[in-house]
């Protein structure tokens, strides 16, 4: 997913199935804006440290510890993206015509990736192994709301989204493996091992 919308992205145009994507999103009710601006908040990078607290205080560090992998992953990856891959497509405020900028989200800058996907994504790959039942959706859940909250705002378009989601599957999946996060088991098992 992080390739094609890479290919993309790195000719700095938006494609017009993306740019209607990107216009009905956009084009949501004003009265999405103030819940979209809070959604957001859920993919930024304090978040990653807020969850390693949590896993600390339930006495999980390998969850702890892959939360903070997780975090510095992030910025480390994206900046490859911009400075090493050179893709730095343009926000919205600046590649489409007509846009809704809402709240304080910069109309200008890199776009792609969007970097609070990356984080949301890569978190709900290391989070979900440790819930149980019903509530195994509730990371995705918010991935798809930060998902659709960066684009409702007009920071980024429906690529710079996609290669997020991407981004931050490779780097959940990879922090999940590297630090032996349970499959299927038990939350306890890790207290145990």
């Amino acid at each position: 997913m992080f390739t094609l919308s890479a290919l993309v992205a790195r000719t700095g145009e938006v494609p017009p199935a993306e740019q209607a994507v990107f216009r009905w999103v956009n084009g949501l009710p004003e009265t999405l804006s103030a819940p979209m601006q809070v959604t957001q908040l859920l993919g930024i990078l304090g978040v990653g440290p807020i969850v390693a607290a949590a896993a600390l205080i339930l006495r999980l560090p390998r969850l702890a510890g892959a939360a903070v992998a997780v975090t510095l992953l992030k910025l480390a990856v994206e900046r490859v993206v911009w400075n090493v891959l050179d893709i730095s497509r343009a926000r919205p405020g600046v590649t489409e015509p007509v846009v809704h900028v809402r709240g304080n989200t910069p109309a200008s800058g890199a776009g792609f990736v969007s970097g609070h996907v990356v984080l949301v994504t890569g978190l709900a790959w290391i989070v979900t192994p440790y819930l149980r039942g019903g509530w195994r959706i509730v990371p995705w859940i918010v991935v798809a709301l930060v998902c659709l909250a960066r684009v409702y705002l007009g920071a980024h378009n429906p690529l710079d989204v996609a290669g997020g989601l991407g981004l931050g599957t490779a780097i959940g999946a990879g922090v999940a493996l590297a630090f032996r996060l349970p499959g299927g088991r038990s939350p306890r098992d890790e207290a145990r091992s």
